[in-house]
């Protein structure tokens, strides 16, 4: 570890997209790297044009072990990630968006049914990533969208779990969303998957209201929000969600991060 590095952080790099390095291991999440001005296709003639800069290039990410994808849509893995990313790192990633992953040349690209894990270890730590549920919209419309996961990344340290985080995805707060808190209790940290982002007036992914209540049912130690203010179809900015987290006494597990920031995630466990 570089002297002076958290054991364990977060950097946020713009959208869903975050470098994460978690003890010995390091993970790009939801590759979008394109500039301010340029639009992503989100299907059926759809479009949305980015309003922010990422933080980081593709050539100025570290060396990585993994990308986690929650799914394929063109704000988490756009055509400068096809374009540029290195092919050798495994993807993880729904069925769904491996198949396509592979067509574009990533032949690691792996798919994990909900519940089916891949694992990597390293100096006596190992990192489990566990494919957990997400829905990206109301039963029925969810069908005219691209498949998506939650990620639950455990760090074990000599066989002891020294770090759990949990990556929502572009998700609403649905009932199978429990089942995650059922078979990984004790979350120290829940990033967060926001932005209220509507499409066709309906909504896709949590607004501030379904994110806090899912922070009551998961009750992570700390929560990262990301996702909510790079594209013109998020319509739920951060400060919509501070304001929810500190009107139900739940600001005290905040940890907003800006672009290009790093948060310790370290010492957030309880």
């Amino acid at each position: 570890m570089e002297p002076g590095r958290p054991e364990s952080s977060l950097t946020f790099v713009g959208t869903a997209t975050t470098v994460l390095r978690l003890g010995a291991f390091t993970l790009l999440t939801d590759p979008n790297f394109i500039r301010r001005g340029e639009r992503v296709h989100l299907g059926y003639g759809l479009t949305s044009k980015r309003l922010t800069d990422p933080a980081l290039r593709i050539d100025e990410l570290p060396p990585l072990d993994a990308v986690v994808l929650s799914h394929l849509h063109g704000d988490h893995f756009d055509r400068v990630a096809k374009r540029d990313l290195p092919r050798t790192p495994p993807v993880l990633t729904t069925t769904h968006a491996a198949r396509r992953l592979q067509r574009w040349g990533f032949g690691a690209a792996t798919g994990l049914g909900t519940w089916e894990d891949w694992e990597v270890d390293r100096g006596g730590e190992r990192l489990r990533i566990t494919s957990v549920p997400g829905r990206h919209g109301p039963v029925g419309v969810h069908r005219l969208l691209p498949p998506v996961m939650g990620s639950v990344l455990d760090l074990e340290r000599d066989g002891e779990r020294v770090l759990r985080a949990y990556v929502t995805g572009d998700t609403l707060r649905v009932p199978e969303l429990r089942q995650i808190r059922e078979r990984f209790p004790d979350i120290d940290v829940m990033i967060t998957h926001l932005g209220g982002t509507k499409v066709l007036g309906v909504l896709v992914t949590m607004d501030e209201r379904q994110g806090t209540d899912l922070v009551e049912w998961m009750e992570p130690a700390a929560v990262v929000p990301i996702h909510y203010d790079d594209y013109g179809v998020f319509r739920s900015p951060l400060e919509d969600f501070v304001a929810e987290m500190r009107r139900r006494g739940h600001d005290g597990r905040l940890r907003a991060v800006a672009r290009g920031d790093t948060v310790d995630l370290t010492a957030q466990r309880r």
